[in-house]
């Protein structure tokens, strides 16, 4: 065979096999309040949740759903974009998972109630959703799903799992309780392992395709603005009016969590590993608030009250007397700690798209043929 001929028929071939890629027939999900989408509201509106209240859920749902923004977030967007439905949170009643679930539950951390309760944090984590308890949650769920080891390993080779994000609720604990920063960072090496744990513990149970994503940029929230502000200029971003010392812990997180996760790809070489830069995606909206729509800015919530960041937890968002803009397009933050839609969705596009997801994820699998392009409504 001439030698032109046989590289034009590897060619082929190698396209050929890119080409058909089947798309996902699952997304399962895991995670805290940035991307539960209902755990807590299953059995009715939660009395201590102002999350499950409106007007959570005002943009597009038109109802709370338990997702803590005014419309759908991150995970949903991943979703519509692979064709899928919107995934039911997993302790939904009568519900068939085969499409997918979602494990994340408002207050859910890396590390179990265990550790907390070792530091005497158990006052300041309140939840056990630990991403332990969510994956004890999915292997109860198993059976459901795949009834041999080798129909589980075949259906799960063609499932996407989003792990996180997972730290966030971990820092707060800390900080809520009035431990110091040098605390905190002393314990990332601790959590970080947590969550590179639970994704080797995802890959023993079949996972194939794992998403997990870095944390947000914290010292940008509006919460922490008007928990720790400070009186110094200098502890501020010159450019995007972050406070620069909760910033670098969550740069200190995405670093070591980048270094296991590489440990665990060449240790799973079968599987893909992909990091999601929350903090890179999250971060430009306080660099250029204007460039995204957000006219309003990146420090100052939608809902909430009327001080500078807009937060009070007395009249936090969900509460009698919390107020709430008309436009939440304009605004990247929604509550003080949780992000619009509108700025779920950029995250989102980044994240499938490129260049916060390496690979971009639309570049994992094919979408089905029903999927549509990710878009506001």
């Amino acid at each position: 065979m001439r030698p032109s001929i046989l590289i034009f028929l590897l060619f082929s071939c190698l396209h050929l096999s890119f080409s058909v890629s089947e798309p996902y027939t699952a997304i399962f999900s895991f995670g805290d309040s940035l991307a539960d989408t209902g755990n807590h509201l299953v059995d009715g509106p939660n009395p201590i949740l102002s999350t499950t209240h409106p007007p959570y859920g005002m943009t597009f749902f038109r109802r709370p759903t338990g997702r803590c923004s005014d419309g759908r977030l991150v995970i949903d967007f991943i979703t519509e974009a692979f064709g899928l439905p919107l995934l039911p949170p997993s302790k939904a009643h009568n519900t068939d998972f085969h499409q997918g679930a979602n494990f994340a539950i408002t207050g859910g951390t890396a590390m179990s109630f265990g550790y907390f309760h070792k530091k005497g944090l158990e006052s300041t984590v309140w939840v056990n959703g630990s991403l332990n308890d969510q994956i004890d949650w999915f292997q109860d769920m198993k059976p459901s799903l795949c009834s041999s080891a080798a129909e589980c390993k075949e259906y799960f080779s063609r499932c996407l799992f989003v792990v996180g994000e997972f730290g966030g609720n971990d820092y707060n604990a800390f900080f809520f309780a009035g431990k110091g920063l040098k605390q905190v960072i002393s314990n990332v090496p601790i959590i970080v392992r947590g969550i590179a744990e639970g994704v080797e513990r995802l890959i023993n149970h079949g996972a194939v395709d794992l998403v997990v994503p870095g944390v947000f940029p914290i010292g940008c929230f509006p919460l922490y603005l008007k928990l720790y502000g400070s009186r110094h200029e200098e502890d501020y971003g010159r450019r995007s009016g972050c406070m620069k010392k909760y910033n670098t812990l969550a740069w200190y997180h995405n670093e070591k969590l980048r270094r296991e996760l590489e440990k665990l790809q060449k240790k799973y070489p079968s599987t893909r590993i992909v990091y999601a830069d929350f903090y890179a995606a999250a971060i430009r909206f306080n660099l250029a608030p204007k460039n995204f729509g957000f006219t309003h800015g990146a420090l100052k919530a939608c809902c909430g009250d009327r001080s500078k960041y807009n937060v009070n937890m007395a009249n936090r968002c969900g509460t009698s007397n919390a107020t709430v803009c008309h436009d939440p397009e304009t605004y990247a933050s929604w509550d003080g700690v949780h992000y619009t839609e509108a700025a779920h969705h950029f995250i989102a596009k980044g994240l499938l798209e490129g260049p916060y997801a390496d690979p971009p994820l639309m570049s994992l699998r094919s979408p089905k043929a029903s999927a549509s392009v990710v878009t506001k409504k």
